[in-house]
C-alpha cells in the first residue's frame, strides 16, 4: 500500500536516495504492474516477467542515485531498465539453448515442453501479439511497446529511449498496420 499518495515520484526518490525503503515500496507499489505487464508482452513466460520486474527494481534500489525522473515520474526510466533487462535475458538464454544444442539429447527424456506450453493462459493471443510485433524494426518495435502497450506519452517514451520526440513520432508513424490494429487491442494484464 502506498503509505505517500501525496508524493511525486521525484519526492518519493529523493527518499529512497536518503534510505527510506518504504518510499521505494511505495514507488514499487504504483510501478510494478507496469513494467511486469511491459516485461510481460516481450517475454516467452509469465514466471520470467515476474522476475525480471524484481531485477528491475533490485536495479532501480542499487542505482537510485543516477535515475533521470521525467515529470515526476520514474516510470520511463524503469520501462528502460526493463528493456535492458529483458534484452539480457534473451542474450542468455540464446546462449543457453545455443549449449544445449550442443550436448547429445538423453533418449530416454520424454520432452513435455508442447504439453506445458499449451496450458499456458493466453498463449496463443501473446505469440500473434509477438509475431505482429515482431515485423517491426527494432527502434519501431520499442516505441510501439511503450507508447501503444505502456501507455507512456511521446515524452516519456523518448526519455526512457533517450531520443527526441520527434524521433519518437516519426518511429510510431511509421508502424500503423501493427501499432494501430492487433497490437493495442491485444494489451496483456497482470492477472496474479
Amino acid at each position: 500500500m502506498d503509505d505517500h499518495p501525496d508524493s511525486t515520484d521525484r519526492e518519493l526518490w529523493a527518499l529512497g536516495c536518503a534510505g527510506d525503503t518504504l518510499a521505494f515500496g511505495a514507488l514499487f507499489d504504483r510501478h510494478a504492474d507496469m513494467v511486469h505487464n511491459h516485461l510481460r508482452r516481450r517475454l516467452d513466460t509469465p514466471a520470467d516477467a515476474e522476475d525480471l520486474t524484481s531485477a528491475v527494481f533490485l536495479h532501480a534500489w542499487r542505482r537510485r542515485h543516477e535515475v533521470m525522473v521525467d515529470r515526476e515520474s520514474v516510470l520511463p526510466w524503469l520501462l528502460a531498465v526493463a528493456n535492458n533487462v529483458s534484452a539480457n535475458q534473451r542474450r542468455a538464454m540464446s546462449r543457453y539453448r545455443a549449449a544445449l544444442g550442443r550436448l547429445a539429447p538423453d533418449p530416454h527424456v520424454a520432452d513435455h515442453a508442447e504439453a506445458v506450453a499449451s496450458r499456458i493462459d493466453d498463449a496463443a493471443d501473446l505469440a500473434r501479439l509477438r509475431a505482429a510485433v515482431k515485423q517491426l524494426s527494432a527502434h519501431e518495435r520499442d516505441v510501439v511497446e511503450l507508447c501503444v502497450w505502456a501507455g507512456l506519452d511521446h515524452q516519456a517514451t523518448a526519455v526512457a529511449l533517450g531520443v527526441a520526440v520527434g524521433t519518437v513520432k516519426s518511429r510510431l508513424s511509421r508502424a500503423p498496420p501493427t501499432g494501430r490494429g492487433p497490437v493495442r487491442r491485444g494489451a496483456v494484464h497482470r492477472t496474479s
